[in-house]
């Protein structure tokens, strides 16, 4: 099949990658030149594990190409994918202005049968947009050239994206055009041989669906970080509670570890955007309301934990930082806890000594050359010279260290953990002061 993936973010690229993994014919169209430049060199913009070298294969076959020329993309596929940005507005609401304005382009070019297919995480109503938007602009040339529009939503986790796009556990099809079913069926065939995992709904549930998922996700965190803080309180221990609850089958496991807050690009920005919908049709979600209060209340937990044990004069002080990342296995910075405490031990006085795999450069992009903050070449090299030693991000290469050198290195055996990477009993036998989330 031919394929248009309109944005090379991170939703569009790992898109337009695994679709020409499986054999098709894509064609990448972003207006950022400097973007296209890297992909042509065959580098890549984000950090996800697996994709560059699935990139670089099917740029050689010929069968990812990448461009800037938006009549060009428009021409080449009969399936168009819409993956631009929806950045929170001013009031918490998706800013649609990128969808629309691609979908304007299509109606602007298209010379036959065109499938416009939002990929983009938008709210309940888009659809809608994008078809008068292309009618409008074939109106203007007076044409009546025949198209469907399809909410296709995805669900893909930064760090194990292309996995969940190769393997998906479902696949969300709003339509209400036979033959567009038909063409993302067959498109999606090759992902699911073992048996079928399309779900084939109108365009507004597509919508609301990627929504509602993102919303559950971020509500389960909230309510286990609620928990947490009482644990902390009533002298309980969450991860047994933890245990406890999650080996009930009606809750399950997955999204029931208490931390500092969640972050990225998804959660947050789903979250708000949801709750704008619904204050814009007269509803107001209460729990949703809840779910972003506690969140953010939650990534001051560290510091309180440091300014109960510290006093809140750090000046003087520096505090080694194990990871910047609001997640493992990616170098995204957006809604990160680790600005949050980055920023709350500056408010305090003190300087910060960080460490993270991949998240340097962008950490760098958004601090500059701030004083305040130096980066460290390696965990044990954030240790020197630290008061205490802080984590907030929970990389793999964190979770067993050498928890001698951490003691010898720092100028008070004292570890705020804000993942609960470590066991405290095991802690206090090592003889170091361990304040995690939630645990006795």
């Amino acid at each position: 099949m031919k394929i248009t993936v309109i944005g090379t973010g991170y939703v569009g690229l790992v898109t337009g990658t695994c679709l020409a993994e499986m054999g098709n014919d894509v064609l990448c169209l972003d207006l950022d030149e400097n973007k296209i430049r890297i992909l042509r060199e065959g580098g890549i913009p984000i950090h996800e594990p697996g994709l560059q070298d699935m990139v670089q294969r099917n740029v050689a076959s010929g069968r990812l190409k990448f461009s800037t020329d938006i009549a060009e993309s428009v021409a080449f596929g009969e399936l168009q994918f819409i993956a631009v940005g929806t950045p929170p507005d001013e009031d918490g609401s998706a800013d649609l202005k990128y969808v629309v304005s691609a979908a304007r382009n299509v109606g602007k070019y298209m010379t036959d049968y065109k499938i416009v297919i939002d990929k983009s995480t938008v709210p309940v109503g888009t659809g809608d947009k994008v078809r008068a938007a292309i009618l409008e602009e074939l109106a203007a040339r007076k044409l009546e050239t025949p198209f469907d529009v399809v909410s296709n939503p995805e669900f893909l986790k930064e760090g194990a994206a292309v996995e969940d796009f190769m393997r998906p556990d479902r696949i969300v099809i709003g339509a209400d055009s036979e033959r567009a079913i038909t063409a993302m069926r067959e498109l999606y065939a090759p992902f699911i041989r073992n048996h079928d995992r399309v779900i084939v709904m109108d365009v507004r549930s597509a919508e609301l669906t990627k929504y509602a998922a993102n919303a559950m996700l971020a509500t389960r965190i909230s309510f286990m970080n609620e928990l947490a803080n009482l644990a902390d309180d009533l002298g309980a221990d969450i991860e047994q509670i933890r245990v406890g609850i999650g080996s009930d089958p009606r809750i399950g496991f997955h999204f029931l570890y208490p931390g500092c807050g969640y972050g990225g690009s998804c959660f947050p920005k789903d979250v708000q955007a949801l709750i704008r919908t619904a204050d814009e049709g007269g509803r107001r979600l209460k729990v949703l309301h809840a779910v972003e209060e506690a969140n953010e209340a939650q990534k001051h937990v560290l510091l309180d934990k440091i300014r109960s044990h510290f006093g809140s004069d750090l000046r003087g002080m520096t505090f080694a930082l194990w990871g910047l990342a609001f997640k493992p296995n990616t170098d995204d910075m957006r809604e990160a806890s680790s600005r949050v405490v980055i920023e709350g031990l500056w408010d305090m006085g003190a300087r910060v000594r960080a460490y993270d795999p991949v998240a340097m450069d962008e950490t760098r992009r958004i601090y500059g050359n701030d004083d305040r903050l130096s980066y460290a070449t390696s965990p044990q090299d954030a240790l020197t010279g630290a008061e205490a030693l802080v984590i907030v991000t929970e990389w793999k290469e964190f979770r067993v260290p050498n928890f001698d050198a951490i003691k010898s290195s720092l100028k008070n055996p004292v570890i705020f953990d804000g993942r609960n990477l470590y066991t405290p009993s095991q802690m206090r036998k090592r003889g170091i002061e361990y304040f995690a989330i939630g645990r006795r």
